[in-house]
């Protein structure tokens, strides 16, 4: 675990907004070497200009998570300038719902590209370094973070690539727990789940790509964005609230990182259905009007 975070390195993607600019303030406080790494280039300009206004030193990278080219060119970077991070928050995310037979090809390979394979890379290209500066110093520590979401424990309808995306990085997580745990005691993992958050990813659609852009949304992608919008902007947790509980987390070698610890009551009802082998649970017994809502807005002619 890292509990002394002055003069280490983070290396911190989809760091222009929501949890990853959070982070990057927070790390900034602490004396933290910053790697910056988002797809939009005016976030990421003006989240470095903060992070240096704050006295870090920053390092910054316009590109795509999803391009492997493009993250191990990051990586060799990093280690050119500031060495080996101790801190990765594989963070980078977008956000697609409606009906799981309505997402086109192309929206299946954004989504995954970028929630599961940017997580990938980020992995293969940073564990190994970490492990061989783990080898070289027996009092070197390093933490990998990855963000997953509730929807990665949970199967809520009409989220369904997000779902299978955010379901992929948990298990990936998980594994990379395991694995970690059978090599070194001096690297820890953790995965984030957080619920509703006011992060900006529900405007992922600013950042589609080019070939994407001019798809005109279903009636249940329009429906899903209206119902998360609706969701997020009545949520409490703000994405500063979960910055600090993933630093909490890596100081505590914490694995599972929620944002809203009541909505593990669901988590436990779907445990319960795999337990016993029952049809899932209505994601809405709990709330049935918004249930009654939304199968009267998809039926609607």
């Amino acid at each position: 675990m890292i509990t002394d975070f002055k003069g280490k390195t983070a290396v911190l993607t989809g760091a222009g907004s929501g949890f990853g600019l959070e982070c990057a303030r927070i790390g900034a406080k602490l004396g933290m070497n910053l790697v910056l790494v988002d797809v939009q280039q005016d976030a990421l300009d003006v989240a470095v200009k903060e992070m240096e206004s704050a006295g870090a030193q920053v390092q910054a990278f316009r590109l795509d998570v999803s391009s492997a080219d493009q993250m191990e060119a990051m990586g060799r970077a990093v280690q050119e300038r500031f060495g080996v991070p101790h801190f990765v928050f594989n963070n980078a995310g977008v956000g697609s719902g409606g009906l799981i037979w309505e997402n086109s090809v192309k929206d299946w390979e954004w989504v995954m590209g970028v929630n599961v394979m940017g997580v990938v890379h980020g992995v293969r290209i940073f564990t190994p370094m970490m492990l061989d500066a783990a080898k070289k110093d027996p009092a070197w520590r390093g933490h990998i973070v990855n963000t997953a979401s509730m929807a990665g424990l949970l199967a809520p309808p009409n989220m369904g690539v997000y779902n299978v995306s955010k379901h992929a990085v948990v298990a990936l997580s998980e594994t990379l727990y395991q694995d970690l745990t059978l090599v070194t005691d001096q690297i820890g993992a953790s995965v984030l789940c957080p619920f509703f958050v006011a992060t900006g990813i529900g405007q992922s659609h600013r950042n589609r790509p080019a070939e994407l852009r001019d798809d005109k949304p279903t009636k249940s992608q329009l429906i899903q964005q209206a119902m998360t919008g609706k969701a997020v902007d009545s949520g409490k947790v703000s994405a500063a609230d979960v910055a600090q509980l993933v630093f909490d987390g890596i100081a505590k070698n914490q694995f599972y990182i929620y944002s809203h610890p009541k909505a593990i009551k669901s988590v436990q009802t779907r445990m319960e259905d795999v337990l016993q082998a029952r049809n899932p649970t209505d994601p809405f017994a709990d709330k049935p009007e918004i249930g009654q809502q939304l199968r009267a807005a998809l039926r609607a002619a």
